[in-house]
């Protein structure tokens, strides 16, 4: 199976997982988002994993902003850098209110990024990005299961070139803290800058 195949594998099976409650979205008097309505998901309600810097996160830290979280790492070729760079340009394009947008970054890589390829990494696209990291394998696994994530390792030509799929998409939080889109990879940056703003304007 290629990438391109094992992406939008990915990107289908998260499209699923949240049916019900993009379903739900199609009543009337429901903001019109662009991105995915996952309004009501009983998923990817919180995390408890450390920053770049040794802080202990959880999605409460950021109250008062719209949270866009991305599992990914930092090796990653295409997907994470993309982005990466395309969040940067919806903060960008939010102007006054851009700090009101918090991105993460969780990794799935905890053999390679550590806090400081993280922090690096993160501060390549923008100084207010956090790289987000679980204490353990085991607990990156459950935290990939309650988001309903899906992240492999491949295996390279040799022990240190290895690759890893995974999901590509972001999860969206409102300033309250709760889930409300689901936006794919791919999704122009207008569509998602027009989302934020309408999450930040109480949406």
């Amino acid at each position: 199976m290629n990438r391109r195949e094992t992406i939008k594998k990915i990107a289908a099976s998260a499209f699923l997982a949240g049916a019900t409650a993009v379903f739900s979205a199609c009543s009337p008097g429901r903001p019109q988002f662009r991105g995915i309505d996952i309004t009501g998901a009983d998923y990817a309600k919180d995390f408890r994993l450390t920053d770049f810097d040794g802080r202990p996160r959880t999605l409460a830290d950021f109250r008062g902003k719209v949270v866009a979280l991305f599992f990914g790492y930092t090796q990653c070729p295409d997907v994470c850098p993309t982005t990466m760079a395309e969040l940067a340009q919806v903060k960008q394009k939010l102007g006054a209110d851009g700090d009101r947008l918090q991105v993460l970054f969780v990794s799935v890589d905890p053999e390679r990024d550590t806090p400081e390829v993280l922090k690096a990494y993160m501060g390549g696209f923008d100084p207010g990005f956090l790289g987000l990291y679980a204490g353990s394998p085991e607990q990156l696994a459950t935290l990939a299961r309650d988001f309903k994530v899906y992240y492999k390792k491949v295996e390279g030509k040799t022990p240190e070139s290895y690759t890893v799929d995974h999901t590509a998409a972001c999860y969206v939080y409102d300033p309250q803290g709760r889930l409300r889109l689901y936006s794919r990879y791919g999704t122009p940056v207008d569509a998602l800058a027009e989302d934020v703003r309408l999450l930040l304007g109480g949406a």
